[in-house]
């Protein structure tokens, strides 16, 4: 916000739509930037279920926000109801970032590169390695297109009533980068089969999300300590697949990384500004800590 912590006529208002939005922390990291850099900016956050999506998004663009930001379930299906689409959200199919100037609504996707610069910031280049990622829904088709993109030997595992899911986004990678990825279906045979030689594990499931439990995608005995496991669940901060993993001497990264990154790209998208990262990194941690606590 400004910098009298004022809303005002010509505050220029950001979002998040999802179902549920109740553990969002996007909140206090973009409201924090925009203070930090004395913008006029406030960033609110939206439940919106299916059957009310199309009414949530005429209403944005008829409220005149600035921009939102799209997460669960919504990433796919928003598509038809804007007016354009960036380059690499149209070939992944799956946007988190919307932009609206004049009246028109534009879709992003900040997942993909988000989730390239939280492998960069820990020194980690995807050409070349063996990567095995569970789920298969709109995060994850990012983040299998843009590790593919990058050279990157892709294995899906999803869930047997949802093994489609993991077909089409192999079918999209075949028409859009002419790679082939392995697809199967996620239990503890191919699991453990995929592991042998995996260089990188992603979990895109929103298994072991807060408040859903304390449950891991994979069992713990599977985990090597030559892996690196990236878990894009960012609430809690180390959830149980993390810990376990941690424990088998693996290194791991937490979602907040990703989500810190989407973010701050999304930030760059409305305001024209660089994002304070580092800032948004904190709020982020800060909010996560105090719901572990």
């Amino acid at each position: 916000m400004n910098d009298k912590n004022m809303i005002s006529g010509k505050t220029k208002i950001c979002a998040l739509i999802g179902d549920p939005v109740g553990h969002t922390v996007s909140p206090a990291m973009h409201n924090a930037a925009f203070k930090k850099l004395g913008l006029d900016y406030v960033y609110i956050p939206f439940r919106v279920k299916p059957a009310e999506l199309a009414d949530a998004v005429a209403g944005l663009r008829a409220l005149g926000v600035r921009g939102f930001n799209v997460t669960i379930p919504h990433k796919v299906s928003i598509i038809p109801l804007l007016d354009s689409l960036d380059p690499l959200a149209e070939k992944i199919g799956a946007i988190n970032t919307v932009v609206h100037d004049g009246g028109s609504l534009k879709g992003y996707n900040t997942d993909a590169e988000g989730f390239l610069r939280a492998l960069a910031g820990r020194g980690i280049e995807p050409h070349d390695k063996n990567i095995v990622i569970l789920g298969a829904g709109g995060a994850s088709r990012a983040i299998s297109y843009i590790l593919t993109e990058n050279g990157a030997r892709l294995t899906i595992l999803n869930r047997k009533q949802e093994l489609a899911w993991a077909e089409d986004i192999a079918r999209l990678i075949r028409k859009e980068l002419h790679k082939k990825i392995k697809v199967g279906e996620l239990n503890t045979r191919l699991l453990s089969s995929a592991l042998e030689k995996v260089d990188i594990l992603v979990n895109a499931t929103s298994v072991g999300m807060s408040p859903a439990g304390r449950k891991s995608p994979v069992p713990a005995g599977l985990i090597k300590s030559r892996l690196i496991v990236f878990d894009i669940v960012y609430n809690p901060l180390m959830t149980r697949l993390l810990e376990e993993a941690k424990a088998a001497g693996a290194k791991v990264i937490s979602g907040v990384d990703m989500l810190v990154w989407q973010g701050a790209l999304a930030f760059e998208r409305w305001t024209g500004r660089p994002a304070p990262v580092e800032l948004m990194r904190r709020e982020a941690v800060k909010i996560l800590g105090s719901h572990e606590d």
